[in-house]
């Protein structure tokens, strides 16, 4: 069974998330640790609870959810995993944090790409990629049907949505990926949004203004 531990990194309060299962291999999703002390609270989880991190996964390129992906690419010798659509966004993305008044030295380039319907194997564990456009070309979910999770990145979000303003952002396509990607999973899977807190796609069928 999964479970997931989440970090709320950075001036923005990126969900950085640790997902592991029994057998203690784990994936960390947005690793979005800004500075030393963000870097070593997740790696002090890790060594705690004799995790062994094994994937590094993104559910989009925005500078926030990837200030920490190079300590920890290098830090655990990972492949950092995201969908190319994305990596112009990474390309900006230092200048894109300076516009935001937040310090960012490097941006990572993504190792490997991820693929809509692609399996990521952990431990016992599975999540399916599902590809989610809209709020970024690139963006997708990690969707577990097994034990009922969904780590939406900015795509969905308790009560709201993902923002389309942002460059290569489109409303239309981002109202589309949750209509006909999220929005028919099972009333019960758990939401994990990339910021705020967690909610579930039953509470965001019938409470969410956007979606109603």
């Amino acid at each position: 069974m999964i479970q997931v531990e989440v970090f709320p990194f950075n001036p923005l309060q990126v969900n950085t998330l640790v997902l592991f299962d029994e057998t203690r291999e784990c994936v960390i999703i947005d690793a979005a640790c800004m500075d030393q002390p963000e870097q070593e609270k997740l790696v002090s989880f890790i060594e705690k609870n004799q995790l062994k991190p094994v994937k590094l996964l993104n559910t989009h390129g925005h500078f926030d959810h990837i200030m920490g992906v190079s300590f920890f690419k290098k830090k655990y010798g990972l492949q950092f995993e995201a969908h190319s659509a994305d990596q112009p966004i990474m390309n900006f993305a230092v200048n894109q944090s300076a516009m935001f008044g937040i310090p960012m030295n490097e941006s990572p380039v993504i190792d490997k790409s991820l693929e809509d319907g692609e399996i990521i194997r952990f431990g016992t564990s599975e999540l399916t990629v599902i590809h989610t456009p809209g709020h970024s070309p690139g963006g997708v979910v990690f969707y577990s049907e097994k034990d009922k999770i969904a780590i939406t990145g900015d795509t969905l979000f308790y009560t709201s949505i993902g923002r389309t303003d942002l460059p290569l952002g489109n409303y239309d396509d981002l109202m589309n990926s949750i209509k006909s990607k999220l929005m028919v999973l099972p009333g019960d899977v758990k939401v994990y949004a990339g910021h705020g807190p967690a909610t579930n796609i039953a509470f965001e069928q019938a409470n969410n203004p956007f979606i109603r």
